[in-house]
């Protein structure tokens, strides 16, 4: 299971119902964290997610409210005498951003920081690592800005005991070998096929996280299939000029992206300053206009993502 933990839930300045934008990822014991605007040190604790469990951090892009808070989380990790590996995803220019504070205002980290830029000259991202690939694509902003998602390989499929123990094969390391797609021959010579035994492999989890874009190709493309869609949802639709002209979407938009990437759910968040709580209901209504399983996201909301096992 993953689950989805939204942080800040607003944009441009932090509001008394909205901090700025931040979410994090919650994947086999690990804290995968999105942007990290101004507060969201804060919010990590408020949502009670340890500082050691922190692995991985995207960032979007340099404007204010998703990259701010950065110098301070990585300050307050070494004050928590963290010693993982954390990785710092970002745009060009991220190591020199993270150098400057780092000079500036005289602190050293004693944990490993690796930070991966993605070059302004490049059309897309994606790094390998086990059991899942991240993939990044230029969206359609204001400034260069990358839309990222987390594609989990495919799982292995179920096993079926039943059958095994028709087959009279011992439990044990032979199951093992079996469900890792290994073929096997029994003590009395009988070959075993893993395909008599283990079902088709299951998909595993897809999460993307596209924000602060006008609704363009690359989103539906990182999002293709996807569990969970974490969108850019800052103007209602009536204001779809100014949202065009300061490269946002509407609830609407980001509604019909979701629809066209065929995803399962849809995370509405990065909200303008002018929006309240007593606005979600009509939110809400516009984008169900155009994708039905649709949340519009608080900050500290929790969204569990559970297997499909077919």
């Amino acid at each position: 299971m993953i689950e989805i933990i939204t942080l800040g839930t607003g944009s441009a300045v932090p509001t008394r119902f909205r901090n700025l934008s931040a979410t994090a990822m919650f994947r086999n014991g690990d804290i995968y964290l999105f942007d990290c605007g101004e507060g969201t040190q804060i919010q990590l604790r408020r949502a009670g997610l340890r500082p050691g469990r922190l692995k991985k951090i995207f960032i979007s892009h340099f404007h204010g409210d998703h990259i701010f808070g950065l110098p301070g989380l990585l300050t307050s990790l070494q004050m928590a005498e963290c010693s993982q590996q954390i990785t710092l995803y970002g745009p060009e220019g991220l190591r020199s951003f993270v150098e400057f504070h780092k000079s500036f205002s005289g602190f050293t980290l004693n944990y490993p920081l690796e930070i991966v830029e993605v070059e302004n000259s490049s059309s897309a991202g994606e790094f390998k690592e086990k059991g899942l690939t991240i993939k990044c694509l230029p969206l359609k902003h204001r400034m260069r800005n990358l839309g990222w998602a987390i594609i989990e390989d495919d799982r292995p499929g179920k096993f079926n005991a039943v059958r095994a123990k028709e087959l009279n094969i011992p439990s044990g390391p032979l199951f093992s070998k079996l469900q890792n797609g290994d073929d096997i021959i029994l003590d009395d010579g009988t070959k075993i096929f893993s395909k008599e035994v283990v079902g088709p492999k299951r998909k595993g989890h897809h999460v993307a996280y596209c924000l602060d874009t006008a609704p363009c190709d690359a989103s539906i493309e990182l999002a293709r299939n996807a569990d969970i869609l974490i969108h850019d949802a800052t103007f209602f639709s009536k204001n779809d000029k100014m949202a065009a002209i300061s490269g946002h979407s509407t609830v609407a938009e980001a509604a019909e992206i979701a629809a066209r990437a065929d995803v399962r759910k849809l995370i509405l968040t990065h909200f303008s300053a002018r929006t309240v709580p007593e606005d979600e209901e009509q939110m809400l209504a516009e984008a169900q206009l155009h994708f039905p399983n649709v949340e519009i996201a608080r900050d500290l909301g929790r969204y569990s993502i559970d297997y499909i096992d077919e």
